[in-house]
């Protein structure tokens, strides 16, 4: 079956007469009728009643007609859009987004996009960073926006985009609601709801432990939605990024840390550290004792690349 066989056959269904859709086809009737013929052969019966004073679609014919007509429409419009592409008016950009980045973070870059580029088509895939890397290396994806990324792979080009901090958020009648800074000591009782598919639950985790909260007494939630419904129904408290969209049903507040965590003295124990511990990795590095480990991921994927580092050293 050929499409010039199907055009023909489309414009004799719709002009009813064979010498007017050979004009339409610009194609001499002999040819166009020809063409209908070995159609017909190919689909087993005829197509058309052969009348004066015009043809007549038979039984076949007008059940193929639809079929024959979305198939052709269907080849025209992947032959525009293959002349387009080759043409450079029309592609598409696949950006692969972790799961933990809200989408409406990157609404007014997608819009400024579409406003230079108004054929551009977007594709959007999403994963956690682990597979947002995986999407750039098998080319599924042009662009990714990740929490973290292997930087392993010397074909990626990465910078950082922004850094955010996390917020307390409450129901609006929670005794915190009032609060717009409340410190680690208050969460001590309060039970936490853990975003564990958040990629820095465990980091999160680690940090509340460390302040003496027991982040395990609370509930586990496994999607934002969820998450929402429970915060309103005041079942328990959340920790979440400050790009995280929330409803008006629900309360914010800063979280206070260390009491030390000022912008001068995190930038003097930066200083400390340039001046006094980063002399040393040169020093162990010349005797030999230096093991280098990427920090970057998940805490049981850095584990054990710290377990599989040291396995050498102590036998």
């Amino acid at each position: 079956m050929e499409m010039h066989q199907i055009r023909y056959f489309l414009a004799v269904s719709r002009t009813l007469n064979f010498t007017r859709a050979a004009e339409e086809c610009n194609v001499a009737q002999p040819s166009l009728t020809r063409a209908i013929k070995q159609l017909e052969a190919e689909l087993g019966g005829d197509l058309f009643r052969r009348e004066r004073p015009a043809a007549q679609l038979t039984e076949l014919g007008q059940r193929m007609q639809p079929l024959l007509k979305q198939c052709f429409e269907a080849a025209t419009g992947a032959r525009a859009l293959a002349t387009s592409f080759k043409g450079g008016k029309i592609g598409t950009l696949r950006i692969a987004i972790a799961n933990a980045v809200d989408i409406a973070l990157l609404i007014p870059h997608l819009n400024q996009l579409k406003r230079m580029f108004n054929t551009l088509e977007f594709r959007l895939l999403r994963g956690n960073s682990r597979e947002i890397g995986e999407y750039l290396k098998t080319g599924e994806a042009e662009l990714g926006i990740a929490v973290e990324i292997d930087r392993d792979w010397d074909r990626l080009d990465s910078w950082p985009l922004f850094t955010e901090s996390f917020q307390l958020v409450v129901n609006r009648c929670h005794p915190l609601a009032d609060k717009d800074l409340v410190e680690f000591e208050e969460l001590e009782q309060q039970h936490l709801l853990s975003r564990g598919y958040c990629e820095y639950a465990e980091r999160l985790s680690a940090a509340l432990r460390a302040a003496n909260v027991d982040s395990g007494a609370g509930h586990d939630v496994s999607c934002e939605s969820d998450l929402i419904k429970l915060l309103e129904a005041d079942i328990g408290v959340a920790i979440v990024p400050c790009s995280a969209s929330t409803p008006d049903t629900l309360r914010r507040a800063e979280i206070e840390g260390r009491s030390d965590d000022t912008e001068d003295v995190i930038r003097h124990r930066q200083d400390v550290y340039a001046e006094q511990t980063m002399p040393l990795i040169d020093v162990y590095g010349e005797r030999g004792l230096l093991v280098r480990v990427d920090g970057m991921g998940d805490m049981d994927d850095v584990t054990g690349r710290v377990t599989s580092a040291l396995q050498p050293s102590v036998g």
